[in-house]
């Protein structure tokens, strides 16, 4: 393994490990868009680019941006005055991460031998998604994309029913 993929893997960690132990949502939100990159930049290093550049636009370039947004809109940036900057909870939650990990880790040994030894490359490249994509399935990108705005505009207008309640 390369230098390169081990400091990704660091940051990925280290933004992960960010976003669960911050007490400010807005310093969270942008760990896990820090998070969000690493895994991109690890699926390029993988010779994986859709799946990388689906994480890119999808998840740094919509979901972390709108959770940014929504956070910020909300009021909920606000940090919490019983002082430091870490969670109360943060043991709990490193307790949890540890089991999650420990079975994850069980079920890929236990799964391991049954891997077969070479897999062929994929033949399908990102040209040819991107061509189905525009071509066959048009429709579903488009109701995705429909549904997305809808979501948003439900946002700003939750929030902005919160803000005027407040007055």
């Amino acid at each position: 393994m390369s230098f390169a993929f081990y400091l990704i893997a660091a940051l990925t960690v280290a933004g992960g490990l960010a976003a669960v132990l911050l007490k400010n949502t807005v310093h969270c939100a942008l760990a896990l868009t820090v998070a969000f990159a690493g895994l991109a930049f690890l699926f390029l290093q993988l010779d994986a680019q859709f799946a990388g550049f689906a994480q890119i636009l999808v998840y740094i370039g919509a979901v972390a941006i709108l959770v940014v947004f929504a956070i910020l809109l909300t009021r909920g940036s606000e940090t919490p005055k019983d002082g430091g900057i870490f969670s109360r909870t943060w043991l709990a939650g490193l307790a949890v991460a540890a089991a999650v990990f420990a079975m994850l880790g069980w079920a890929v040994l236990q799964s391991a031998p049954g891997l077969p030894g070479a897999t062929p490359e994929p033949t399908v490249t990102v040209g040819d998604i991107g061509v189905a994509l525009m071509g066959r399935y048009v429709l579903p990108l488009e109701i995705v994309a429909l549904l997305l705005t809808a979501a948003l505009i439900g946002a700003v207008i939750v929030a902005m029913h919160e803000k005027e309640g407040g007055k």
